[in-house]
């Protein structure tokens, strides 16, 4: 697992940076973010939510030519390279795949299937590294085929710890990483009873990086 740990980079709630072989650089949801962060070629938004969608976050990584995706209610919002993508969805960027996938609640009126919310399936032909976004346990997950699998597992606005157990049981991917925790709503209490609860693969906890 040192190559996942060496590309995949949690900075905290549902952010993420995927370093990838190629040097590309990818953020997930980017926010509260070190104003020396390192600038991105693909930033990908889930949702319009104001930890998922940081203009003022965004504005610390973007460069010319960074190429922003996120769901179709975002367009307008963001000035320059930005493409709205709906669930089902494909995108490529220099050799990646971005695949949009569903992202909404079940019983809950936080995220609506209907909002067009994102998770995203970024496939670099030799890894498949799925962002669930802010979602619960809903039946397209099993159709969703990845390696890596970072899950929600706050509550509240997302799946809990065993409601994302669930739902690595149903994708199998080779190791899964709790997010959603540690600052809006959840503990790292929470991502160590996911941790423990699954067996199914590796489960890995991340450092936050500072």
């Amino acid at each position: 697992m040192d190559d996942i740990r060496k590309m995949i980079h949690w900075l905290g709630h549902a952010s993420f940076r995927l370093e990838l072989p190629s040097g590309i650089m990818v953020y997930l949801d980017p926010y509260l973010l070190t104003a020396e962060s390192k600038k991105a070629d693909v930033i990908l938004i889930t949702h319009g939510h104001f930890d998922h969608f940081s203009l003022a976050d965004i504005a610390k990584i973007i460069k010319k030519e960074t190429m922003v995706f996120g769901p179709e209610s975002l367009s307008g919002k963001i000035l320059g390279g930005f493409t709205g993508l709906k669930p089902g969805d494909k995108a490529e960027f220099r050799g990646i795949v971005i695949n949009a996938v569903p992202a909404y609640n079940i019983g809950k009126p936080f995220h609506p299937r209907a909002s067009g919310n994102l998770g995203y399936v970024v496939d670099t032909g030799d890894l498949r590294v799925y962002h669930a976004g802010d979602t619960d346990f809903i039946p397209e997950m099993e159709d969703i085929k990845a390696d890596v699998a970072l899950f929600p597992i706050g509550g509240t606005y997302t799946m809990d710890a065993v409601d994302a157990c669930r739902a690595a049981l149903a994708l199998k991917p080779r190791a899964a990483v709790p997010m959603h925790y540690g600052s809006v709503v959840g503990s790292k209490d929470e991502a160590v009873r996911f941790k423990n609860l699954c067996n199914v693969c590796e489960m890995l906890i991340l450092p936050q990086e500072e």
